[in-house]
């Protein structure tokens, strides 16, 4: 494991404790998932960046795509 070592605003450590403590977890195991969760979006957001930029990607009609989902209802 890597250990990180990290300041934070006091407001953002009283928050920290109290999700802590809500949870029952240790700060760690919290700063670790929302961590694990940006770094996911992160990753998301590059995806979607990286198809708007196709060119090959089909650009959809709002208004097609709505009349075709609800006739299929």
């Amino acid at each position: 494991m890597v250990q990180v070592t990290a300041r934070l605003p006091d407001e953002l450590g009283a928050e920290l404790d109290a999700a802590a403590l809500q949870l029952n977890r240790c700060r760690a195991d919290i700063i670790r998932q929302a961590i694990a969760y940006d770094l996911d979006d992160i990753e998301d957001l590059h995806c979607g960046v990286a198809t708007l930029k196709d060119p090959a990607d089909p650009v959809l009609d709002w208004d097609e795509v709505r009349d075709a989902l609800l006739a299929a209802d």
